[in-house]
């Protein structure tokens, strides 16, 4: 077990690397959900653009991504959720999050788990 620089606990199951324990939870208990058919079409890593790349100055600036923990469809609700586990929010994903919601936040529903 390897802990990163916010002190979670890199963890592996089903052979897939997660960034954290409770990652390595939530992805457990969505797939109990898949099996129980109340979600369908779960995903890992999902990536949103939020910003495309372009030229400043004759300088190169790179695309601005989002990238959820999980996207699946919820059976009940009718629609596509994006989750996004977390302990430490930092300066960086709360931006993020205010982007993607803006963009996307029509289209899906969005949970912090």
């Amino acid at each position: 077990m390897l802990k990163n620089k916010y002190h979670n606990v890199k963890c592996e199951i089903d052979g897939i690397k997660f960034d954290s324990l409770k990652e390595g939870r939530r992805y457990k208990e969505l797939k109990l959900l898949e099996a129980k058919g109340e979600i369908t079409d779960l995903e890992l890593q999902p990536v949103y653009l939020l910003q495309e790349k372009f030229k400043y100055n004759g300088e190169s600036i790179r695309a601005i991504k989002y990238i959820g923990d999980f996207r699946y469809f919820d059976i009940s609700k009718q629609c596509t959720v994006v989750e996004d586990v977390k302990g430490q929010k930092t300066k960086e994903y709360l931006i993020k999050r205010k982007l993607f919601l803006k963009k996307y936040g029509n289209d899906l529903q969005f949970y912090e788990v």
